[in-house]
C-alpha cells in the first residue's frame, strides 16, 4: 500500500488525488481568464457646513491694575485695609498727617486778600495820574499859545513840557504798580492752588471699583513720594489674553464670540475686544484679547485658560483617518470612484480632529471616498466599488 499508493488511489473515485488534480486543472483554466476590476470598499459622503473655532491658548488677566503711590511725604494715620476687601471708587486708603498743611493754606489765602485789597489802591493811583497828565497837557499847550503870541516866556514852556513829562511818567508808574497788584493776585491764588492740592495728597483714595491685592500702609508708617499706599485690581469684568497664529489670525475679527475654559474647569464666554496690528518679534504671534463679565470675581488674575474663538463656517467631509493616503509626491489627500469607475486622487486639508473621524476640507460636495483597498490602487485604475454605509 506504500509504494503503490497511487495505483491503489486511482482505483477509487473521489479520491485526494483526484480532488487535487482537479483542483490544479481548475487555477489553471482560472489563470487564463481575465481577473476583472480590483473591489475596494467605498462610503458616499456629503459636506456639511462645520463650525470652524480658532483655539488658542492664555491666560486671565485683571481689566485695571494699578499701584497706589504717595504724592507727598508724611506719617500714615488711618487704619489699614486689609486684602481681599472690595473697595469702591473714592474709597480712601491711606491718610496722611497733615502737620502744617492747614497753616501754610490759611497763609496762602491771607496772602490772596491781601493782594486783592492793592488793586483797587493801584487803580486809583493810575486815575490820579492820568488827570494830572491831562492838566499837564492842558498847561503846556495853553504856555505854547501864548509864548506864540508873545504873552509868555519860553521858559515857561519849557516848564510846563517837563511838567507834562513828568505826569506821563507817573502814569506808567501807576500802570506797572496796577500789573504789579494783579500779578500778586494770581501770585497769591497760585499759592492757594498748591496748598489746597497739597492737602488732597494727603488723602491716597481709589482710583475705581476694584479689590485689594495687597494691605495698606500701616498706621505710623512714614510714606515718601513714590512708596506704596496698596495695589488694586479690577477683576469685573476680566479680560482674556492669548496668542493667535500668523496663519489664523485673519480667521479671527474684532467683535467675535469667545468661549474659554479655566485649568480649574470653570466655562466662561465673552467678545472679542482687542486684535493686535503687530506680531511679537519672538513668536510672530498676535495678541487677542477678549472681555468677559465677572460680577461675582470666579475668576482670578493670571489662571491658565482655553479659548475658542468662533470663526465662519466651513464646509468639510467627516471620513475615517484611516482613508488618508499620501500621492507620490508626498501630498496628503483621499482616493476616489468617479462616475466612470476609475480612481482618482484629491488633495485634502485636516480640519478638526474627533473621535468619529477627521473632518476634511477640499473634496466636492458629493464624494465616493475608497475607505478601504486606497494603498492598493492608483490614479486612472478601473476599480469595482463595494458601497459601505455610513453607520458600517
Amino acid at each position: 500500500f506504500v509504494f503503490e499508493r497511487d495505483r491503489i488511489a486511482a482505483l477509487f473515485p473521489g479520491s485526494p488525488q483526484e480532488q487535487a488534480n482537479a483542483s490544479t486543472s481548475d487555477e489553471d483554466g482560472a489563470e487564463d481568464q481575465d481577473p476583472g476590476p480590483m473591489r475596494v470598499v467605498v462610503q458616499r459622503s456629503t459636506a456639511r457646513q462645520v463650525d470652524s473655532a480658532v483655539t488658542l491658548r492664555g491666560r486671565t488677566e485683571a481689566n485695571r491694575f494699578v499701584e497706589l503711590r504717595a504724592e507727598t511725604s508724611g506719617l500714615v494715620i488711618s487704619e489699614p485695609v486689609r486684602n481681599g476687601s472690595l473697595v469702591d471708587r473714592g474709597d480712601v486708603l491711606c491718610r496722611l498727617d497733615p502737620a502744617a498743611r492747614e497753616a501754610a493754606l490759611q497763609e496762602a489765602r491771607a496772602r490772596l486778600v491781601e493782594a486783592k485789597a492793592r488793586v483797587p489802591e493801584a487803580e486809583a493811583r493810575l486815575e490820579e495820574a492820568r488827570a494830572q497828565r491831562e492838566e499837564a497837557e492842558i498847561n503846556f499847550n495853553a504856555a505854547e499859545n501864548l509864548a506864540g503870541e508873545g504873552f509868555s516866556s519860553r521858559s515857561r514852556v519849557a516848564a510846563t513840557r517837563a511838567a507834562m513829562r513828568s505826569a506821563e511818567a507817573a502814569v506808567q508808574s501807576a500802570k506797572s504798580g496796577l500789573e504789579t497788584a494783579r500779578a500778586g493776585i494770581e501770585g497769591a491764588r497760585a499759592a492757594v492752588a498748591n496748598a489746597e492740592k497739597e492737602i488732597e495728597r494727603l488723602s491716597i483714595t481709589a482710583p475705581f471699583a476694584g479689590v485689594l491685592e495687597t494691605d495698606t500702609a500701616e498706621i505710623g508708617s512714614f510714606l515718601q513720594p513714590g512708596a506704596l499706599c496698596a495695589t488694586v485690581l479690577q477683576l469685573d469684568p476680566v479680560t482674556l489674553v492669548g496668542f493667535v497664529s500668523e496663519l489664523q489670525v485673519s480667521r479671527v475679527k474684532k467683535g467675535a464670540s469667545a468661549t474659554a475654559r479655566t485649568a480649574s474647569g470653570q466655562q466662561v464666554s465673552g467678545e472679542v475686544t482687542f486684535l493686535s496690528r503687530a506680531a511679537d518679534q519672538t513668536t510672530r504671534t498676535f495678541k487677542v484679547e477678549i472681555r468677559v463679565p465677572n460680577p461675582d470675581l470666579a475668576l482670578r488674575d493670571g489662571e491658565t485658560v482655553e479659548i475658542k474663538v468662533d470663526a465662519a463656517g466651513k464646509a468639510a467631509h467627516l471620513l475615517p483617518q484611516s482613508a488618508l493616503t499620501l500621492d507620490d509626491s508626498g501630498t496628503l489627500g483621499l482616493r476616489l470612484v468617479d462616475d466612470a469607475q476609475r480612481v482618482t486622487f484629491v488633495p485634502v486639508t485636516l480640519m478638526r480632529d474627533t473621535p468619529n473621524g477627521v473632518w476634511l476640507t477640499g473634496l466636492p460636495e458629493d464624494a465616493d471616498v475608497i475607505v478601504i483597498g486606497q494603498e492598493y490602487v492608483t490614479e486612472g485604475v478601473r476599480v469595482r466599488p463595494v458601497f459601505q454605509e455610513l453607520g458600517q
